[in-house]
């Protein structure tokens, strides 16, 4: 038996459908952020939340974490390859968004 078309549809639920990781990966579209830039630029986040979801992001391959030896050490937070391919459906769905009514 084939697997319903819907089980990639779960699986792509399961990776970028928990609370606040499309608006993380929407500031990250346009460049790299250390984590207070994505902290004030996500409204509504709290700290804890910004970082478990970065921790996630990076185990599932979306997000990259750069560590520069500075003093204090500077964090950096960017797309991977694959976090890149979803720029454009992040785009389609602030498209689809801006037909919604008010």
């Amino acid at each position: 038996m084939s697997p319903q078309p819907s089980c990639n549809v779960h699986k792509a639920v399961d990776l970028i459908g928990s609370k606040w990781t499309l608006l993380i990966l929407h500031q990250l579209c346009s460049q790299k952020r250390g984590f207070n830039e994505l902290l004030h630029g996500i409204e509504g986040i709290n700290p804890r939340a910004l970082s478990i979801r970065l921790k996630e992001m990076a185990e599932h391959g979306l997000v990259i974490k750069t560590v520069r030896p500075t003093s204090p050490p500077q964090v950096e937070y960017s797309l991977t390859t694959q976090g890149d391919s979803l720029k454009g459906i992040i785009e389609q769905i602030g498209e689809w968004a801006s037909t919604l009514p008010v």
